[in-house]
């Protein structure tokens, strides 16, 4: 399977540089203002290299060539994109607040204690004043709210 996406690949770029070839020739084969390149094959300035209907023809090759050089652009754009495949660990859990109704961050409490940032500051964790701290599962007798 793989060989037939290789062999694939490289046909679509041998034919895109086979039709840029052709494309090239043909624009400079056409009779322009200048002459163009068809002048310099023996023909005069008013005659076309390869004949009197050859401007019609040269046109029409010309403008299947365009369309057939952006479908393969368009196609290449697409065979030879690179793939990227996100292996980033998943966003770490968000943390809860220490204290129940406190706000998370660390931001503005009651007693005031943020940085002048209006957040913790950097590399240091919030935590809220003692007095703010709940009480000791095993009931304490020196905790704040039973004096």
């Amino acid at each position: 399977m793989l060989a037939v996406a290789v062999f694939w690949k490289v046909f679509s770029a041998v034919l895109f540089l086979l039709v840029c070839f052709l494309l090239i020739v043909v624009v400079l084969l056409q009779k322009g203002r200048g002459g163009g390149l068809s002048g310099a094959f023996g023909g005069a300035g008013g005659h076309s290299a390869f004949g009197a209907k050859t401007g019609d023809f040269f046109t029409w090759v010309t403008v299947c060539l365009a369309g057939l050089f952006l479908l393969i652009a368009v196609i290449n754009n697409y065979t030879y994109r690179k793939v990227t495949v996100e292996t980033a660990a998943p966003p770490p859990p968000a943390q809860a607040p220490l204290v129940p109704g406190a706000a998370p961050g660390g931001e503005g409490g009651a007693g005031g204690q943020t940085s002048p940032s209006g957040g913790a500051a950097e590399g240091t964790p919030a935590t809220p004043p003692a007095s703010e701290l709940p009480a000791p599962a095993g009931g304490g007798s020196g905790s704040p709210s039973e004096k």
